[in-house]
């Protein structure tokens, strides 16, 4: 080692006609000969660690996990990032940045109860499908009838009808025995992951008679959510229930917190130009720029429900709609637009704008034909939508042992279409369902007292 005493000389007074030497460095001569130059004394302290993350970082970093599936592994590295990613605050923040996954289908025919299909490869969301369909009971067996309909009751019909935010709405309309031709409608709030249910109140017979609607009305019933708008926390619902009679339609609505329903909108037929008795409206209801559609079965007509004014008013389709399904969806510049296909044996859907928010048929302009994959044609099922930026369409084979029917999602914006799942149980109705991972799930209902169902 090279001493300071070899480095610095020990007269204190510079020779004559020199640049005085500053302390401890060595001029460039001196430092030929040492070879090398002493660093300082603090470049010798070792390096230190940068600072640990905060919680805040780390939130703000899993926030940006774009996929869900990559955020639930990193929830089992440690118990600390478990414990941030399942506080229900964080869960919230993420849920409100990134959409959920297309997780599947919840199907029912009338001869068995309702049953999920879950999405499979290629699709990104099939594992975390796969968990979903372990861990929820899509047979909505855990949902009972309400006190009053539990003796001398028959059950007409009984299925989900609606799904928003991974709540189910189930529907139930009941017969009683002792007092023939009386119904019960019944609606419980769902979910399917947790086995918790609200069950809704009953319509009471006079609020039936306020709008000139009688019990037999209910046969003619069906129901949906409504979105919250984003005004109400995500645990909050909306709930709208329509009913009609040879006469008139009428729209109910109910909201959680509350104790019962409300009329929203309440129309005669005459008013609206229907002068043909309606059989049945379409059992999905569509809801675009803040304004809800119905189909008029075996008709070209299509009512629209105004939320803001709450004024129902109807449309006139192309003459050749009557045997269509059709799906309304947002166009550009607040346009809209209809998806239409045949029910049974069509080999492509049509896309139609509606120019100038007009009412008339001939308004209606067809902007592009997308045809299903080769092979596939429509069947009579169908599929409640759109969602998430998607219709669905169901095709199976055009020859007879060909393979599976087919779940497809078709994207709204660019017409791709692609595979969602293989339909492995017969089906006469479908929801689309979307989600996240079961740990990153919601699980309250929020309103008055909600009931839980353990397995």
């Amino acid at each position: 080692m090279i001493s300071c005493s070899k480095i610095c000389p020990k007269s204190s007074r510079p020779p004559p006609h020199s640049k005085p030497s500053i302390p401890f460095l060595p001029s460039p001569r001196m430092a030929s000969r040492a070879g090398r130059i002493l660093p300082c004394l603090e470049a010798t302290e070792p390096e230190r660690p940068p600072p640990a993350l905060t919680s805040d970082l780390h939130e703000e970093i899993f926030l940006r996990v774009a996929s869900p599936t990559d955020l639930a592994r990193a929830s089992a590295a440690c118990v600390s990032f478990r414990r941030l990613i399942g506080d229900p605050r964080f869960l919230r923040r993420y849920r409100s940045i990134h959409p959920p996954l297309l997780l599947g289908f919840i199907s029912f025919a009338s001869s068995q109860p309702a049953g999920f299909q879950p999405a499979e490869a290629p699709q990104p969301s099939a594992a975390v499908a796969r968990a979903v369909a372990r861990a929820a009971d899509f047979s909505f067996d855990f949902v009972p009838t309400s006190s009053t309909s539990l003796n001398h009751h028959r059950c007409y019909s009984q299925f989900p009808c609606d799904v928003r935010d991974g709540l189910v709405l189930y529907y139930r309309r009941i017969a009683h025995i002792r007092e023939q031709g009386r119904l019960s409608l019944e609606l419980a709030v769902c979910d399917p992951l947790s086995r918790w249910y609200l069950l809704l109140p009953p319509m009471t017979d006079d609020l039936l008679v306020s709008v000139e609607l009688e019990n037999e009305d209910m046969f003619n019933s069906e129901a949906s959510f409504v979105s919250s708008g984003g005004m109400e926390d995500e645990t909050s619902f909306r709930v709208m229930c329509w009913m009609h009679s040879d006469t008139k339609l009428v729209v109910f609505f109910f909201s959680s917190g509350s104790d019962h329903w409300t009329v929203g909108a309440s129309t005669r037929w005459d008013d609206l130009g229907m002068d043909e008795l309606v059989d049945s409206l379409t059992l999905s209801s569509q809801c675009v720029y803040g304004c809800f559609y119905w189909k008029v079965d075996c008709t070209n007509k299509l009512l629209k429900l105004d939320m803001g004014t709450m004024e129902l008013s109807k449309y006139d389709l192309p003459p050749d709609h009557d045997d269509k399904n059709i799906f309304i969806v947002e166009a550009w510049e607040g346009q809209i637009a209809m998806f239409s296909q045949l029910i049974d044996g069509a080999t492509s859907v049509e896309y139609y704008n509606l120019q100038n928010g007009s009412d008339k048929s001939h308004e209606w302009h067809m902007k592009s034909i997308i045809p299903l994959p080769a092979q596939y044609i429509s069947c009579g099922c169908l599929i409640n939508g759109p969602a998430g930026g998607y219709i669905f369409l169901v095709g199976t084979p055009k020859e007879q042992d060909a393979g599976h029917s087919l779940f497809f999602s078709l994207e709204i914006k660019s017409f791709k279409i692609e595979m969602v799942s293989k339909i492995t149980s017969p089906f006469l109705y479908a929801l689309p369902f979307f989600g996240f991972p079961p740990s990153m799930s919601p699980r309250r209902i929020q309103g008055y007292e909600v009931v839980s169902f353990l397995s």
